[in-house]
């Protein structure tokens, strides 16, 4: 089985010509549990994401904040395994029929070895992987067999990338590109930043890719006012937080659910 970065492509084109920006909501792997996960991917496509990230649980996250890496943490000590990552992403792929990456670092892949993490990550359905530590300048062998593979490689492109450095990082990446709104770690902010605007508007200079922005949106007001200048708002901790607060699942996924519905009100431009 192929992956399905195709997939990926027709769910932001149909976004843009809804005249809308697509919604992303990233959620980790195995967290509260592996089957709670896969539970919580369909809540947050039920109330209306398009595209989701699954973040394979690292152990040193850089890019992530305090509430993601409580998460990954609760997930590593429940024993998830990338095996537990990619089953999350063939269930919830199966059962919403969504675009469905893989965020992860580089070193758990070169562990487990390009090929075989790339194949088996097409076969269980997945749309491509986000990279946030991986160098463009090495990634070949990554980009050679995620292409034969049909995933997308998405690179993470931040307010201090040169103009130059742009145009290198988004030649190399395909489905889209992550723009991180500031620089820091994931986390729900008061503000998403003027630096966001800059970064989509130099960015799109260099590629006709879809840039989706990431990094501290969490409600609906902050969705809005970046669906107004990028072609995907990211979501993350903010789901995440409410996973960790909720008394029991149940009123977890209640939460997920609602806060993608008041999300996916929040990207249409209107």
């Amino acid at each position: 089985m192929s992956g399905t970065i195709e997939l990926l492509s027709a769910t932001l084109a149909k976004a843009k010509s809804e005249d809308r920006a697509a919604l992303v909501a990233y959620l980790p792997a195995g967290f509260p549990t592996v089957d709670g996960a896969i539970e919580a991917v369909k809540a947050v496509i039920a109330g209306g994401a398009d595209v989701v990230e699954i973040g394979l649980p690292h152990s040193d996250p850089v890019l992530d904040g305090a509430i993601i890496q409580t998460a990954d943490d609760i997930a590593l000590r429940g024993g998830v395994k990338i095996a537990d990552t990619l089953r999350t992403v063939r269930e919830a792929y199966e059962a919403t029929g969504a675009p469905i990456l893989v965020m992860t670092y580089w070193n758990p892949i070169d562990r487990y070895g390009v090929e075989r993490f790339t194949a088996e990550l097409a076969e269980a359905g997945g749309a491509g992987c986000i990279l946030p530590d991986l160098p463009v300048q090495e990634s070949a062998l990554w980009r050679e067999h995620a292409a034969k593979h049909g995933l997308a490689t998405v690179f993470v492109v931040a307010p201090s990338s040169k103009d130059e450095r742009l145009a290198t990082i988004t030649a190399a990446g395909s489905g889209f590109v992550y723009a991180a709104s500031l620089m820091g770690v994931t986390g729900t902010r008061e503000s998403v930043g003027n630096q966001a605007a800059d970064l989509v508007r130099r960015t799109r200079a260099t590629s006709d890719l879809p840039v989706c922005v990431g990094l501290g949106v969490s409600n609906a007001a902050q969705a809005k006012e970046v669906a107004g200048f990028a072609d995907g708002v990211i979501v993350g901790s903010a789901f995440v937080k409410l996973l960790l607060d909720a008394p029991d699942l149940p009123a977890g996924l209640a939460a997920v659910q609602a806060l993608a519905g008041e999300l996916a009100e929040g990207v249409r431009r209107g």
